[in-house]
């Protein structure tokens, strides 16, 4: 919704010429909504730089939230919407700071305004409810951005590569795996190799709940990519359950090593590397 030249006029007037009562009304609108989340100090910045931007745009002539001078309005209201959502805001709360300058102009335009003050009001709104949009798309956008960076740290949280032993590395896996949870695997798996250059490593899956065979394959990519960079590895959790199920299935791990548990691939790992035996043979001594 775009604001003629006279409107626009009209509103930067409005804004300009009472900037103290348009301040204090539009805070303490806002602020009943938040419920003292918010600092009436930082809140009260806020907005003042919001009626500024309002007022600078609109002094440009046409008020247009799409125009290119319009450029800083938007990025105002985005900041806007980006500090609210990452303050656990709600998008209704966020959108009220917006919404709420309706209220504030009524009062002025009831005040101070001429014979054009209905006209002026359906115009300022029909602004104010494009405003109100833009925010509320800003907010979605930085919480979605929010919720996938949050599941990404909670999907390398759930994915850990853990040291054993010297030259021998684990990653136990807990619940479902899927193609975006197994690429993380590899990746961490990988890098873990690369840093710590351990000649085996461990995947453990004790903790996924079924095997299928888009499970296997992920768990089978792993394996090819960890031999890629010289390292062997085992597969232990294969529970009796899991076993029937990749019979059943048909699935190979070929050559793989695999054990019921993660203690029986540490020890088939230890005797690879002659830990054991030589510990052995000094009890013997």
């Amino acid at each position: 919704m775009a604001l003629t030249a006279e409107e626009s006029g009209r509103l930067a007037a409005l804004l300009s010429e009472h900037v103290d009562q348009v301040t204090q009304r539009w805070t303490e609108t806002v602020a009943a909504s938040l419920r003292g989340r918010l600092s009436q100090v930082e809140l009260r910045s806020q907005l003042q730089e919001l009626r500024q931007a309002i007022v600078t745009t609109a002094e440009n002539g046409i008020v247009d939230l799409d125009a290119e001078y319009a450029a800083e309005l938007r990025a105002v209201l985005a900041e806007l919407s980006r500090g609210r959502a990452r303050q656990g805001f709600s998008a209704t709360e966020t959108a009220i700071s917006v919404f709420a300058l309706k209220e504030v102009l009524l009062e002025l335009l009831e005040s101070h305004g001429g014979e054009s003050t209905l006209r002026d009001y359906v115009a300022f709104s029909a602004l104010i409810d494009t405003m109100g949009l833009f925010t509320f798309e800003s907010y979605v956008r930085t919480r979605e951005g929010l919720i996938a960076d949050q599941a990404e740290q909670l999907l390398e949280l759930s994915t850990p590569v853990v040291k054993l032993w010297e030259g021998v590395v684990a990653v136990p896996l807990v619940g479902t795996l899927d193609s975006a949870r197994a690429q993380v695997v590899m990746e961490r798996l990988l890098q873990t190799l690369v840093d710590t250059g351990s000649p085996y490593a461990i995947i453990d899956i004790t903790g996924v709940p079924a095997v299928d065979t888009q499970v296997a394959q992920h768990i089978l990519k792993t394996v090819v990519a960890a031999r890629l960079m010289g390292a062997d590895c085992i597969i232990s959790g294969i529970r009796p359950q899991i076993a029937q199920t990749i019979v059943a299935l048909g699935i190979e791990f070929g050559d793989i090593a695999t054990k019921a548990s993660l203690a029986d691939a540490l020890r088939h790992v230890l005797r690879l590397t002659g830990v054991e035996t030589t510990r052995r043979s000094r009890r013997g001594a």
